[in-house]
């Protein structure tokens, strides 16, 4: 049924209409410049401060490969593998695609929904009538700035996901790098336990044939021959995998593999533990943030889920139809609106309120989750980092130091001839050993700080690495067969 209508004037519906519609647009970067901004001063290293630098355009354009090349030409350190994955990462890249998208539904979601407009034309005899109808849907129109709103808020949470990929990114290479570096340091360590069993074995085997030396004497030293070189195949093989893991996380293809490590890892940090541990991860972490922000926003759409609980569709049309009378020549027009509304007959919307109520709930339920993981975190970490510090330590002063007096005291006592030379390689051999075990406490400190810093800025590490989480190393396993 058609109404009067009175005229709008053309320019306050044009102006309406643009004042609705706004000056949302995509952001030309993606909002990686956001995501920067967020990971800022949550990724360690020597400028922890500084904002990363992510990719906008192909990490194979011209000045990012040129930005590569230079840091692969130089003995490559944590930073730099840190900032080759965040500008080569395969996973990373798709992040912020994803957040791109997130983007696009944001101003989608604060564009204007298009009018429909509907045309028939109806013929009765000699009268011909022709329809006219344009509509809008004004519950569209009502809720828009409340669907903005809501979409905005996803992207902020977007948002912080994509923070969060780049935080777990750059703590996972520094440990990548960390375990490469120790493991060629270990591989080291076993080729000199190797030349020491080595040079026995072949000793043994003159004297042997000289008549000076026992086939049992001599079948020990081979056992210790073929074991140190079963543990020093087994270092290699332990050395190209966790170069392999960097690369990876790198995204380096295998034409650029041939990179150099350092020869060591970093010496201990004086050890200055920590304080407020807990309350520094439940401020600065993302993902408390993010759990945070949910909950909030979750609360502000419960409003909208009951304000439109049985009204979900709301439509205001206008019509215009012409009637031609082919045998008198009489025309006549009719104008006029009309409205449409649901019924709430069967459905009252009681299912969706009480949906969004879960929901709500579910989110309370997971800040209070998220905030007890942080906290529990950061006690953890703190404690394994104390002790990695020690142990480390310990390792290095006690452990390598004696060691290394022994195989001196043994040298000087065979340079006495107090001692035999089976006495001098034994003592190698142990020292190569207990220097393995040594590179290992560190790199069980280095993975241990790095968790540290991730969990009290960033996010949760998924599982600390914690002491023994590795697997059986060349040393641990060698010494038994020593």
């Amino acid at each position: 049924m058609f109404h009067s209508f009175t005229a709008i004037p053309r320019w306050l519906l044009a102006a309406s209409f643009s004042l609705l519609a706004g000056c949302a647009s995509v952001s030309p970067d993606g909002l990686r410049g956001d995501v920067a901004q967020l990971a800022a001063g949550r990724l360690g290293g020597d400028a922890p401060a500084a904002a990363p630098v992510l990719p906008v355009v192909d990490a194979g354009a011209s000045p990012v490969s040129a930005t590569i090349d230079t840091l692969l030409a130089q003995p490559l350190t944590s930073d730099a593998a840190v900032r080759i994955a965040l500008l080569r990462n395969p996973s990373l890249e798709s992040s912020l695609a994803a957040l791109g998208v997130s983007d696009a539904d944001r101003v989608q979601a604060g564009r204007l929904p298009n009018p429909h407009l509907s045309l028939g034309r109806f013929t009765e005899g000699s009268t011909r009538e022709i329809e006219r109808m344009i509509s809008f849907d004004v519950l569209g129109l009502v809720t828009l700035p409340w669907r903005a709103q809501w979409q905005g808020q996803q992207t902020e949470l977007a948002k912080l996901s994509a923070a969060q990929d780049v935080v777990r990114l750059a703590a996972d290479t520094r440990r990548a790098w960390v375990r490469a570096v120790a493991a060629q340091e270990s591989a080291a360590q076993m080729r000199l336990a190797f030349e020491a069993a080595e040079a026995g074995t072949l000793l043994a085997r003159r004297m042997q044939g000289a008549g000076n030396f026992s086939r049992l004497q001599l079948a020990r030293e081979e056992a210790l021959l073929a074991d140190a070189s079963a543990q020093m195949s087994k270092s290699r093989l332990a050395a190209a995998r966790a170069r392999e893991q960097l690369s990876r996380l790198m995204g380096l293809e295998a034409s650029q593999t041939g990179y150099t490590l350092p020869a060591n890892l970093p010496a201990l940090p004086p050890l200055q533990e920590p304080q407020d541990a807990e309350a520094r991860a439940l401020r600065e972490r993302l993902d408390v943030r993010a759990a945070r922000e949910e909950s909030r926003y979750v609360a502000d759409s419960l409003g909208y889920t009951r304000a439109t609980g049985f009204i979900d569709a709301l439509e205001l049309g206008y019509g215009r139809n012409t009637t031609w009378d082919s045998a008198t020549g009489a025309k006549e027009t009719k104008r006029g609106w009309e409205i449409g509304v649901p019924l709430p007959i069967f459905d009252w919307g009681t299912a969706r309120s009480a949906r969004a109520q879960a929901i709500y709930m579910q989110s309370v339920a997971k800040v209070r989750d998220v905030a007890l993981r942080a906290r529990s975190e950061a006690r953890e970490s703190v404690l394994i980092w104390r002790t990695a510090h020690e142990l480390a330590r310990r390792s290095q002063e006690e452990g390598v130091a004696v060691q290394q007096v022994i195989q001196e005291e043994t040298l000087l006592r065979y340079n006495g001839m107090l001692s035999s030379v089976w006495q001098l390689l034994a003592e190698a051999r142990a020292t190569s050993l207990a220097v393995s075990r040594a590179i290992e406490a560190r790199r069980d400190f280095w993975l241990a700080d790095t968790d540290l810093r991730q969990v009290m800025n960033g996010t949760s590490p998924a599982s600390l690495s914690g002491l023994g989480a590795t697997s059986g190393s060349a040393a641990t396993t060698a010494s038994g067969g020593h």
